[in-house]
């Protein structure tokens, strides 16, 4: 044990550099904090607040986009109004793809949206969805009156441009007042597809773009009847990835995305 205390006794201390060049440092400590800001960055996808009638469109787009691009997208789909008003209450957005251009133009005077970012990217169109299983013809909305239908879905008209144009076409064709009893409101479109789906309502009106469900049949509404439902897209000021925002936008309304948006039955800037 003497041995080795004696050979630890003469072991002397590694030269340690305590003087080694600050200015060499801070440059290197200032690169590995960006590419760590670079990376978080990269990782952090574009957060998309879109109206509840984008939910399979935007979800295929996105998908294309993520390949083509690299940059990462995530959805918060709901009514258009609900999103407008998170919105307004600060939630961490970088995009509003809204379902009316009504509520672009209302955040847009109130200071939330980057002005010149406001695109239309589609019109949509409303349909009479009908369960399979009730065993009744239902070609338009005056048959709606039929006592075999007792609950006929919308979405809310409170919130919902959807659910707006439903109430403008039962208004226009006189049913308002007869069917009002019927009704029952969606928090959204997808909402509103549900309860005809599962049969708590055994018909509705919808939007066409998310009509292609194995439970329903439906027939379109005539656009005459009801104000346009135009849509329209803006990036929120508050984000921090404008660059990537603009980017995705253009993408929606380019080529890549186009036959996408026509398949779920949208009418598209030029076609209106």
């Amino acid at each position: 044990m003497q041995n080795v205390n004696c050979k630890l006794q003469n072991l002397k201390p590694f030269p340690l550099n305590l003087h080694f060049p600050i200015c060499i440092l801070q440059p290197l400590l200032l690169s590995c904090l960006l590419l760590a800001a670079s990376v978080f960055a990269e990782e952090k996808p574009l957060i998309i607040a879109a109206a509840a009638d984008l939910s399979f469109a935007l979800k295929e787009i996105s998908q294309k986009f993520e390949r083509d691009t690299g940059i990462k997208v995530a959805f918060s789909f709901g009514s258009t109004g609900m999103l407008a008003r998170q919105i307004e209450n600060g939630a961490p957005f970088d995009i509003f793809f809204a379902a009316s251009e009504k509520y672009i133009d209302e955040l847009k005077d109130k200071g939330f949206i980057i002005p010149d970012t406001k695109k239309l990217y589609a019109q949509g169109r409303v349909v009479l969805a009908v369960n399979k299983k009730i065993g009744v013809i239902v070609k338009k909305p005056e048959d709606l009156l039929s006592p075999s239908i007792k609950k006929i879905a919308i979405a809310n008209p409170d919130h919902a441009p959807y659910g707006i144009a439903a109430m403008e076409a039962l208004k226009k064709l006189n049913l308002w007042d007869a069917l009002k009893p019927k009704l029952v409101y969606g928090e959204n479109i997808r909402q509103a597809l549900q309860y005809i789906q599962t049969g708590n309502a055994q018909a509705g009106i919808i939007a066409l773009s998310v009509a292609d469900a194995a439970e329903i049949t439906w027939t379109l509404i005539d656009h005459n009847i009801h104000n346009p439902i135009n849509q329209a897209v803006a990036v929120i000021k508050t984000t921090k990835a404008e660059k990537e925002a603009r980017e995705f936008i253009n993408y929606v309304n380019g080529p890549h995305s186009r036959p996408i948006m026509k398949k779920y039955g949208f009418l598209l800037p030029g076609e209106f």
